[in-house]
């Protein structure tokens, strides 16, 4: 995406990041997950959990935006210590990545994804681990191409009664 610039987010981002957080869980999870779930997710809602976590942060979690060239905000990234349990290990997690649907397929999730990569190799961490639901032919093959791999770990994702399989990818980490 032509004019694409990846920065740090900001307190003022949190609306617009929570819209697309919910319209790519909306998107990206249709079929994945129950429907009622998908249709009761609240912008607000979520945009006030930014804003707290916000004002909480100590610096070890990075939220990073993507705008376009019109300075629309159109994807998010958050990543930071993964946790073993409640034990930080020396690698790095990737929590979450969303880009708002009117915009996938033009190189949004890659060049953030590439910010996280790079900020977390240049942080010291060995690797990069992230999870993704099972059936999500997707984004695993997103996550592929960018030299992801799944690691053999699995768990349980529970929604609404409902488990939904998430398999962990692992990607080394240049120093």
């Amino acid at each position: 995406m032509k004019g694409l610039r990846v920065r740090e987010m900001a307190l003022a981002d949190c609306d617009r990041v929570a819209e697309i957080r919910i319209r790519g869980w909306q998107s990206a999870y249709r079929g994945l997950i129950p429907q009622a779930y998908l249709d009761g997710l609240s912008t607000a809602e979520d945009a006030e959990r930014r804003r707290a976590r916000f004002a909480q942060a100590d610096g070890g979690v990075v939220n990073l935006v993507a705008e376009d060239a019109g300075d629309e905000l159109v994807g998010w990234v958050c990543h930071g210590p993964y946790r073993d349990g409640e034990v930080r290990t020396p690698d790095a997690e990737l929590y979450a990545i969303y880009v708002h649907p009117e915009h996938t397929g033009r190189g949004v999730g890659r060049a953030l994804l590439t910010e996280s990569v790079e900020r977390c190799s240049r942080a010291g961490h060995g690797r990069l681990l992230l999870w993704v639901l099972k059936d999500n032919g997707r984004a695993r093959r997103f996550y592929e191409r960018a030299g992801f791999h799944a690691d053999g770990a699995e768990e349980p994702f529970e929604v609404e009664g409902t488990t939904v399989p998430e398999v962990r990818y692992a990607r080394p980490l240049p120093r």
